[in-house]
């Protein structure tokens, strides 16, 4: 089974904020990169399952709607998994993320520390933490680059993430691509709590950066916390997977080290659902609401 773990969706590129067509246009080679619903399910046909990824930032003027999500994964609920997003700047930010994860269409949140402007540790974001280390729901933490000129990469590095990891020792975390640039810092932090993952999502259009990364990772034996992702639709998952079994062209006819390809076969074949508790945390949700609901009706 293959799960992709870091897919997105919208319906314009607008509502990514100010500078996104010109940064698709970088990233995919066109402004008309589509990322539609029905673009999303043809890019999917190959994977089992794939996590969809709202996205939104006050700071920014972004926003795309948890309910575009919602529909798009009602309408493939054996095949697609929403994963809401939520800004600890937004009014009553826990209180909306306690009503998304009652829905459903979502399993998981996700956040980005750099465009939402905000300290992985600040107060705001921890009362989320502790509502989705409550339910038994992954957090999702966008980090990274961004193309915003707004976005603040100070709160980027996957380090600052050390302090929430030991608040909340039972919480999954997600650190989408490695935290690159930050590489280094992301794979030691997958390395020292045992909640916490990294996809390789983005790491894979740059082939010689996914090298580096995942040898790193390797080396530091913490290939089976490393989950695959396609980040569509800048890469299909057909793409991404091939992606990951040529990583070696790049050093072909080197002494540099290899990853073993059973090594990256397990990545695309790991089971993310078991590993994250995505399962799990659906059938907490589930169990809430049917207790929640009247036995007879009338």
């Amino acid at each position: 089974m293959i799960v992709d773990c870091l897919t997105h969706i919208w319906s314009n590129p607008d509502q990514l904020g100010q500078g996104a067509r010109a940064y698709i246009a970088r990233q995919g080679g066109r402004e008309d990169l589509s990322a539609d619903a029905h673009s999303h399910e043809q890019a999917s046909r190959c994977v089992w399952k794939a996590l969809v990824m709202g996205f939104c930032s006050v700071r920014l003027g972004a926003e795309v709607p948890n309910e575009l999500i919602a529909e798009h994964v009602s309408r493939n609920s054996d095949r697609m998994i929403g994963i809401a997003a939520v800004d600890p700047a937004q009014d009553e930010a826990v209180k909306v993320a306690e009503e998304l994860l009652e829905r459903r269409e979502f399993r998981g949140l996700t956040v980005s520390p750099c465009s939402q402007d905000f300290h992985p540790s600040d107060s705001r974001a921890m009362a989320l933490y502790e509502l989705a280390q409550e339910r038994g729901a992954p957090i999702f933490f966008c980090q990274g680059t961004h193309f915003q000129a707004q976005a603040c990469l100070d709160y980027a590095r996957p380090f600052l993430l050390d302090e929430v990891a030991r608040e909340f020792p039972r919480l999954t975390i997600v650190i989408s691509s490695l935290g690159h640039p930050w590489v280094e810092e992301g794979i030691a932090l997958v390395g020292k709590h045992p909640r916490v993952f990294a996809d390789v999502a983005s790491l894979l259009r740059r082939p010689w950066q996914a090298y580096n990364a995942l040898v790193l990772a390797y080396q530091y034996r913490v290939m089976d916390k490393i989950l695959f992702g396609s980040d569509f639709p800048y890469f299909t998952a057909a793409e991404a997977i091939e992606g990951l079994y040529r990583l070696h062209e790049v050093v072909q006819g080197t002494n540099l080290p290899p990853v073993p390809r059973e090594t990256l076969r397990s990545v695309v074949e790991r089971d993310a659902l078991a590993a994250l508790g995505i399962a799990r945390a659906s059938d907490a949700a589930a169990a809430r609401r049917t207790d929640s609901e009247p036995l007879f009706r009338t």
